[in-house]
């Protein structure tokens, strides 16, 4: 389809924000400042924003739909059918579905991965926002490094994150409240479940020579790779020297210097900035972003958050708008090597947002393009073309 987007204020590579129409033709922005014929269709944007579409790389709400309440499972279709929907109406573009690949049962063990990566692989067509699969793989799930070798081979994965929650989850069973919890998302009983931590970490001498030929496939691919949770500058140069350059959620302050001094990536969580710190009183997103400590946020677990977190930074002048929206676009896309988005400029995708916001509020998303079709219009379409 070719449109312009007329009467905007687009958001410029260099962080200005300009009036300048955008002419799109067959999913690209081919001209930015030009009008096209008068007889072009337009998408009149007058008084909105333009702005690149969000790059999602760390999401797992969609575990919500697949489980809404422990042991209620719906779906993969169904589920994935209706995050897509909640994405390109979060102004989501490109998405990657963080899918937790277990040694627990339930949710995340190897039926429900393999369901998944298939039935993402299917459905990919059928869904607006550009879709890929982030696979968080727990180091302890040894038996199934060479069925994940297999998927990286076979061009199944996008992101690998290497994680490893057995320490964090042993510490907290003495908590029957948590070890129900945690027993609830896998169908065991509590007992049966810490028997199963205790089986699982007792293999911990397996784990180094696993992580090692994970990241040799995943290099030969050239895959991008992420840590997970690094907990010190010595955890996060171990992770480095595997190759994994993105630190996703570090600890603390030094560790996501660390990362960043030796060229690495830091990722946080949009809630952690919009409700003003971490759920887990780890490194407050607020606080990173003002010493330049964050490269990137993710929706994490909540899709909204991640434009409301944008634009928090903005209203709380601890970034300003170029600054706050590159941390959702721009370096998003550069982090994982997808040049061709990310950027309101000639000859990149048009993954675009029509977005009204004033100085001190929440934004309103108008409408959401991907790869120049509209996928979300929050008002009457009809009265935005001419």
């Amino acid at each position: 389809m070719d449109f312009v987007i007329a009467g905007g204020s687009a958001l410029m590579p260099d962080g200005t924000i300009e009036q300048a129409d955008l002419r799109v033709s067959a999913g690209k922005i081919v001209a930015v400042g030009e009008s096209g014929s008068a007889s072009a269709r337009r998408w009149r944007a007058d008084g909105l924003m333009v702005l690149p579409g969000m790059i999602d790389l760390h999401g797992d709400a969609f575990e919500r739909q697949l489980m809404p309440r422990p042991g209620v499972r719906f779906a993969d279709d169904m589920a994935l059918l209706d995050t897509d929907r909640q994405l390109v109406a979060n102004g989501i573009t490109t998405a990657y579905h963080g899918l937790t690949y277990s040694w627990e049962p339930g949710l995340r063990d190897a039926d429900s991965a393999r369901r998944f990566v298939t039935g993402l692989r299917q459905l990919r067509p059928r869904l607006s926002c550009d879709t890929r699969l982030h696979l968080r793989f727990e180091t302890f799930n040894l038996d199934a490094i060479d069925e994940v070798i297999g998927w990286i081979e076979a061009g199944l994965i996008d992101l690998l994150a290497f994680n490893d929650h057995t320490d964090d989850i042993a510490e907290k069973l003495s908590d029957r409240h948590k070890l129900a919890t945690y027993a609830s998302r896998t169908g065991l009983t509590g007992d049966d479940f810490a028997e199963m931590l205790r089986q699982t970490k007792a293999r911990a001498p397996e784990v180094p020579a696993a992580m090692l030929r994970l990241s040799n496939a995943a290099r030969a691919a050239s895959l991008p790779m992420a840590s997970h949770d690094d907990i010190s500058p010595e955890m996060r140069a171990d992770y480095l020297a595997l190759g994994c350059r993105i630190c996703e959620f570090p600890l603390d302050r030094r560790t996501a210097r660390a990362a960043l001094d030796h060229g690495g990536i830091t990722i946080l969580g949009a809630p952690n900035v919009v409700r003003g710190g971490s759920h887990a009183a780890r490194l407050g997103g607020r606080e990173a972003v003002a010493e330049g400590l964050c490269s990137v946020l993710t929706s994490d677990y909540y899709y909204p958050a991640l434009m409301n977190a944008a634009f928090t930074l903005v209203n709380l002048g601890l970034a300003d708008v170029g600054t706050a929206w590159n941390l959702v676009s721009a370096n998003a896309a550069d982090a994982v090597g997808l040049s061709d988005r990310g950027r309101v400029a000639a000859d990149q995708r048009a993954d675009l947002l029509l977005v009204s916001w004033e100085a001190g509020s929440l934004p309103r998303l108008i409408a959401t393009f991907v790869n120049g079709e509209a996928v979300f219009t929050a008002d009457n379409p009809l009265r935005m073309i001419a």
